[in-house]
């Protein structure tokens, strides 16, 4: 069998599969009037499946005979949960089955890779790291990824202005794809909004193997009023690139969580980054004006 066969060979079997799982009804008629749904299917070309990720879970409607298929889909479209993905006997159906695939390696994927040193290096970000000394140390040692060695902490010192106003951070947490997702439109949205009320940054600091905590060292190392930390949180099956911003007045190390402030699910399937930022910029005032943070901030309003 020639390579051409085999690819036609490959093709067909594919076909076969895509035809037998995503069979479903196109249009569910009543006595009053057809109504019609959305549904994901996959076209078969040159031997290759589209990409399985670029589905819209909330209009993929897989229920072969659905009691009610629109009102299915107008359930699904709150949520990107799992709903209704049909079965084949007792299994799930391909596409499902893949689709759960796909999404649990871009997890792994986010976690375990690291934020490019070249986005690092084009956002002019100050780069430090704590003294985790690899990936698994750092996934092993949370306690690690909160503490930096004095090289680093000079380096802060000397690239920060000392009582800032504002001092923003950027850590890559335990999803490098929410960092590179997100941060390029977030940041700029953030400086534009305080703008707006008299207020700016200057140097981002990037801290690889970053906890939520390293920012109360830094808080200490600067002695900032507001330190905000942009940082990668542990992705799921809805998606692998979401962002949080950490926020407290004057944080330091061992404080108790309840003076943070967090914004979270930063992504283009939640918050959108833009306006994430704007938000932020109103957030950082209000601590500001009000010099609390997390709970007491939101007993003073």
């Amino acid at each position: 069998m020639n390579e051409k066969e085999l690819k036609e060979m490959i093709a067909g079997i594919l076909s076969e599969l895509v035809a037998d799982d995503q069979a479903v009804p196109t249009a569910v008629t009543t006595e009053e009037k057809p109504a019609s749904h959305v549904t994901e299917t996959a076209e078969i070309e040159a031997g290759m499946i589209p990409d399985i990720t670029e589905v819209d879970l909330r209009k993929q409607l897989l229920l072969k005979h659905a009691e009610d298929p629109e009102g299915l889909l107008k359930m699904k479209a709150y949520t990107p949960a799992r709903l209704g993905v049909g079965r084949t006997g007792t299994r799930y159906l391909t596409p499902s089955t893949l689709r759960f695939r796909a999404d649990h390696a871009a997890a792994q994927d986010a976690v375990f890779s690291d934020v490019s040193e070249e986005l690092v290096k084009e956002m002019g970000f100050i780069a430090t790291k704590t003294i985790c000394t690899s990936k698994d140390e750092y996934l092993t040692r949370p306690d690690y990824g909160r503490q930096f060695d004095e090289e680093n902490c000079e380096i802060i010192r000397k690239n920060t202005t000392p009582k800032a106003k504002v001092q923003m951070v950027v850590g890559d947490g335990l999803s490098s794809a929410a960092i590179e997702a997100n941060v390029k439109e977030a940041l700029p949205a953030i400086k534009q909004g305080l703008k707006m009320y008299g207020l700016d940054f200057d140097q981002v600091l990037f801290v690889k193997y970053c906890r939520v905590p390293a920012m109360d060292k830094i808080g200490e190392i600067t002695d900032a009023d507001v330190v905000c930390l942009l940082v990668g949180e542990r992705p799921g099956l809805v998606t692998a690139e979401s962002m949080s911003a950490y926020i407290a007045y004057k944080p330091t190390v061992g404080m108790p969580e309840a003076r943070r402030t967090v914004i979270s699910n930063i992504h283009r399937g939640g918050t959108p980054a833009v306006e994430a930022g704007a938000y932020i910029a109103e957030v950082i005032k209000k601590m500001l004006d009000k010099k609390k943070s997390g709970i007491d901030l939101k007993e003073a309003e």
